[in-house]
């Protein structure tokens, strides 16, 4: 069985070599462009905070580059499921980020767009594990809207002067 694990490895790496395959961020990857060339806004509440920091996380945090980045994020609480009783049992947080990269010389929008994501949280044990819940789910959820502007960001990147 380790075996073939082994084959199926080799055989694709080999199959991803043969086609050209180049990472992302490698030092020929389209998407090396942007490493520490995205200067992001500041934040502007705690759920842009979350998402700068995770994207400043991938990207690198820089004062002065290239690129400008601007995020907004907007948020709302669902609730999903209710007890026989009447009390909210589960939420779910939607959330919308809108994004615009610029060219930092001259302030022209390269590209932008609008990704949008949920996740959930319980409410059914204690008030601290309740708030825990709750805030570990927005922060689910910035790493999740980063995860696609990132993605938009790294497909575009193929269009930026190298």
């Amino acid at each position: 069985m380790s075996l073939f694990n082994r084959r199926s490895v080799l055989l694709m790496t080999a199959a991803l070599a043969g086609c050209g395959f180049t990472p992302a961020y490698g030092p020929s990857g389209t998407a090396s462009v942007l490493m520490n060339q995205v200067v992001i806004d500041e934040p502007t509440g705690n759920n842009t905070y979350l998402l700068v920091r995770e994207l400043e996380g991938r990207l690198g945090r820089v004062s002065s580059g290239k690129y400008g980045l601007s995020v907004s994020v907007t948020s709302e609480q669902r609730s999903i499921a209710k007890s026989i009783s009447g009390v909210t049992s589960r939420y779910d947080v939607l959330a919308t980020a809108d994004y615009a990269l610029r060219d930092l010389d001259t302030k022209e929008v390269l590209t932008s767009g609008k990704v949008d994501s949920f996740t959930g949280y319980s409410t059914t044990g204690s008030t601290v594990a309740t708030l825990a819940a709750e805030t570990d789910a927005y922060e689910r959820l910035m790493v999740i809207l980063a995860d696609q502007i990132l993605s938009k960001l790294v497909i575009f990147s193929p269009n930026l002067a190298q």
